[in-house]
């Protein structure tokens, strides 16, 4: 399969669904080799089927990101069939609504472990299996990293650690020509998370009147955007936390509608 990642090995890591699953579409079908690795074994099979109907080669990995060990044989496997890895995404994560003062110290712990600790580890055990120079790692992140959210505390707390965990990566690993980037998602309308919250159409109504562009994003947005950051025209970007979110982190814009 010819394409601008023909021969390269790509690695998504939360990738059994969603938005990691379509950036894992996307750079297959630029001609890359994907590995993609969830917890659940029938859900990565399932994945992995899937790209390999789409024609390309590709290969599933059932592994925690918790599960340290487990990623380091995740990556033995992974690069013993395709050979170092060019660009790896970092994108399991957990979440759900609670008041903090409902939140048990093991909820936040769950959703920390997944997110925060989760990325450190993926990234960190990949370390000997890089493309160096050229390896191009990204972490998906959100708005919460940075904007604080009601009965979103686990999930804020985790966010803003795996944003400072891309940049410190970015200044410790850059010497490698190894580049660190973030990719901080908005309201991604094709996705299950985004039905649910917004599937009625008064919320969703509502939802898109806050944002700047006045719609949701698409799962192929944030693929372009993985696509273009793992780029040779990327290639003097690192540590950037890029915004794929139709300005919802610029603030309400139900105000500024031209008239």
């Amino acid at each position: 399969m010819a394409g601008r990642y023909a021969g390269k090995h790509v690695f998504v890591a939360g990738a059994s669904s969603g938005i990691n699953l379509g950036i894992a579409h996307a750079f297959a079908a630029e001609g890359a080799k994907v590995t993609v690795l969830s917890r659940s074994a029938d859900k990565i099979e399932a994945a992995a089927a899937g790209l390999h109907d789409a024609g390309a080669e590709a290969i599933g990995i059932a592994c925690d990101v918790r599960d340290y060990p487990g990623l380091e044989a995740a990556y033995a496997e992974a690069t013993g069939k395709f050979g170092p890895i060019d660009v790896l995404i970092s994108g399991a994560a957990g979440n759900f609504l609670a008041p903090a003062v409902k939140l048990s110290a093991n909820a936040f712990k769950t959703v920390v472990d997944i997110d925060l600790l989760g990325t450190f580890n993926v990234f960190r055990a990949s370390y000997d299996h890089l493309v160096r120079p050229g390896a191009s790692l990204i972490a998906i992140t959100a708005g919460q990293a940075v904007h604080p959210s009601s009965f979103q505390i686990h999930a804020c707390a985790a966010k803003a650690g795996v944003n400072m965990v891309t940049k410190c990566l970015a200044l410790e690993w850059g010497p490698a020509g190894i580049r660190v980037n973030g990719i901080s998602p908005g309201p991604i309308g094709d996705t299950e998370g985004m039905k649910r919250l917004g599937g009625d159409p008064a919320r969703e109504q509502q939802i898109k009147g806050r944002l700047a562009l006045r719609d949701y994003g698409t799962k192929a947005d944030v693929a372009e955007a993985a696509l273009w950051l793992s780029s040779p025209e990327a290639k003097y970007v690192t540590g950037a936390i890029l915004n794929v979110d139709g300005g919802s982190d610029l603030g309400d814009a139900s105000a500024n509608a031209l008239g």
